[in-house]
């Protein structure tokens, strides 16, 4: 019986440390001991790479928003890498480029999107490297934000702001994204981030590290930075607006995605060798254990259970209100899987689906693997 509350205790410390323990004392320790970037206004040259398959719904707008960047003209390349599109995406680009000289079309095989990204950074020249998805409008001055960063010799990898527009659907990503993107303020005033963003990111070509085709770079290229004495920072003035997933069914496909994508790295413990402490911490509080979130709640949900009326009445009781607050937290979700207005029923019906996916994303990679290529999340063009 020790052993089961053992268990339950570990497990509950574990949750409550992961989603609200961990930010506190992130936020907490990075105002003890901050680690600022020596911004300053540089221009080097950027290649922005904008990896995309069958987009040609967004495409044509989606470059002329590049073009129409705060950055000198001849500093700045646009390559669209064609992950096999096989749709007008290709028509559009090349309309486009033979206008301006400063895109250019990369038609790839069907390989992923990090190959695509891999080979039009072996066929171009920049001292900076920028990346972003089809589906993304960057603010005018959203590049230059990201390259003040680089100015400081010890950053090689900057992450922008990804800023949700509402879709006027059920999805309550936002709220979470908010709350994450606070994480990761504090995070990079620490000294690096876990994690990055597709939708807009810059690193250094001399830090550029070609990874494998089942991995991406939003995780694998910050821990690996920090691995090699480098740091990965976050800049919030460098925004990107993107459209959430309709509706919370639709973010859950996407967390699957994303969570069996970026499990190689924790499955393997590569992401934990050679960094300092502080950031290994970091590393197991924000990402291992939250890929694991839900596999610890089934472990918290089963010894409770077990533990109900056993043992002296007052811990008896004190197991049977935590099994209350678990079950009342379940018909919560149920609540808001059905729409009824509930203060904080979709709150809790957004939790349950991530959780969930965290069960299906470990489950997927551990039957399947990760796949190479990537499909687009529903809603969000």
């Amino acid at each position: 019986m020790l052993a089961l509350e053992i268990v339950f205790w570990t497990s509950l410390g574990l949750i409550v440390w992961t989603h609200l323990g961990y930010p506190l004392a992130t936020g907490l320790l990075a105002r003890l001991r901050p680690h600022p970037v020596a911004k300053a206004r540089v221009e080097p040259s950027v290649v922005l790479v904008v990896a995309a398959h069958n987009e040609d719904t967004v495409i044509g707008r989606r470059i002329e928003n590049l073009l129409a960047l705060d950055y000198p003209a001849e500093k700045l390349e646009i390559v669209v890498a064609s992950d096999g599109s096989n749709d007008r995406t290709h028509e559009i680009v090349s309309e486009i480029a033979a206008r301006e000289p400063r895109v250019h079309l990369l038609a790839c095989e069907r390989g992923g999107k990090t190959l695509a990204q891999n080979r039009a950074v072996r066929e171009t020249g920049s001292e900076l490297l920028a990346f972003t998805d089809a589906n993304t409008e960057w603010e005018p001055d959203a590049l230059r934000r990201l390259v003040e960063n680089f100015a400081d010799k010890d950053v090689a990898y900057v992450s922008g702001k990804l800023q949700l527009t509402a879709s006027d659907g059920t999805n309550r990503e936002g709220l979470y994204w908010r709350y994450e993107l606070w994480l990761r303020s504090n995070e990079s005033l620490l000294g690096s981030i876990t994690a990055g963003n597709g939708a807009i990111y810059a690193v250094r070509r001399s830090d550029y590290l070609e990874d494998a085709s089942i991995t991406g770079h939003d995780f694998g290229l910050p821990f690996r930075m920090v691995q090699r004495g480098r740091r990965a920072v976050f800049e919030p003035a460098a925004v990107a607006l993107e459209k959430e997933s309709r509706d919370l069914e639709d973010e859950f496909g996407r967390k699957v995605r994303m969570i069996t994508r970026a499990l190689r790295h924790v499955y393997t413990g590569s992401m934990l060798h050679r960094v300092p402490p502080i950031y290994a911490l970091e590393l197991f509080s924000h990402r291992l254990l939250r890929y694991q979130t839900g596999a610890v709640h089934i472990v918290l949900l089963g010894t409770n259970a077990a533990l109900v009326g056993v043992g002296p009445s007052g811990r008896g009781l004190v197991y049977q209100i935590a099994l209350g607050l678990q079950l009342a937290w379940l018909l919560f979700a149920a609540f808001g899987r059905l729409r009824i207005r509930i203060p904080g029923a979709g709150i809790a019906y957004y939790y349950l689906l991530v959780t969930v996916a965290t069960l299906v994303g470990n489950y997927r990679f551990l039957r399947f693997g990760t796949p190479t290529v990537w499909e687009k999340a529903e809603g969000t063009r």
